[in-house]
């Protein structure tokens, strides 16, 4: 009989290897489009028919970008500060926010915990272009129009990460809770030493997309922000593309710009991959 899951590969299972290794060949090839698009001579970039691999590679993209950054008024080392700053912040922020949320809604129990699990599972519905003016006007009676804060307070409502840590605690006994506060320990302590150890492959998960949500974010520079040294990386590729003037240069910093914005998102899920696979498979186990 042959096992569901053996130690070695068996010939039963080749043709299952074989279709995930096509599969895998079809997913991974954006990837490496983006990687070749960033290096290709402009006479490759507008070519007919496109060529999907570079046949001449060159830096002259990324010669292009520090060109213009540096006939900017602000350096490019500014942008990238702000964004890497304000992502920092929104993720452990959006982490202690979600997490405590999540607890609260899984183990607690109080009058209109229901209600509240709702409302999170409507906001799952709203997208943020939705809820651009209501955001806009927020953040303009809070006073912090023009500030970091604009970046970084209206990511921490995230009803994705809230869901997902939910559905994690949901499965953590309760038993094992009420060990814990016999043991004399309260609902912090039972937070902080047995809930999060217990969800970490779900607070990586919720990480990746925070990172991703607050990296990508070109909205509130272009929303919030009046004075341009606030301003993150995204808005700045996307306006350099815009300014440059140029077709033939706007292309290549384009494909460049494109590479920049995802390569942290890329390596950032390699390193994490296995917590976030751990996540998706613990979360449908019910």
């Amino acid at each position: 009989m042959v096992k569901f899951n053996p130690d070695k590969l068996h010939k039963d299972q080749m043709g299952f290897h074989m279709f995930l290794l096509v599969l895998s060949i079809f997913m991974v090839l954006p990837i490496v489009f983006i990687i070749n698009n960033s290096f290709k001579p402009f006479t490759e970039l507008f070519a007919y028919p496109p060529r999907f691999f570079v046949s001449q590679p060159t830096f002259e993209n990324f010669r292009l970008l520090l060109h213009f950054s540096a006939e900017s008024g602000l350096p490019l080392s500014r942008y990238v500060f702000n964004s890497v700053l304000t992502t920092t912040i929104v993720i452990l922020s959006t982490l202690a926010v979600s997490s405590m949320a999540a607890f609260g809604l899984s183990k607690l129990h109080f009058k209109g915990k229901e209600t509240f699990n709702k409302i999170n599972t409507l906001a799952l519905m709203f997208v943020p272009v939705a809820v651009a003016i209501p955001r806009f006007l927020i953040i303009e009676k809070m006073g912090i129009f023009n500030t970091y804060f604009a970046h970084i307070i209206p990511m921490l409502a995230m009803p994705i990460g809230i869901f997902l840590l939910k559905q994690f605690m949901d499965q953590v006994p309760d038993d094992l809770i009420e060990a814990s506060k016999m043991d004399g320990g309260g609902n912090w302590r039972v937070y902080w030493s047995v809930m999060l150890p217990m969800v970490k492959p779900a607070l990586v998960t919720v990480a990746i997309l925070t990172f991703q949500a607050s990296w990508g974010n070109a909205e509130s520079s272009a929303n919030f922000m009046n004075d341009e040294s606030l301003r993150t990386l995204p808005f700045y590729l996307n306006t350099l593309v815009a300014q440059s003037g140029n077709i033939v240069a706007g292309a290549g910093l384009s494909a460049v710009a494109g590479l920049v914005m995802f390569l942290p998102n890329l390596i950032l899920f390699i390193i994490l991959q296995n917590k976030v696979m751990d996540s998706m498979a613990h979360t449908g186990i019910k």
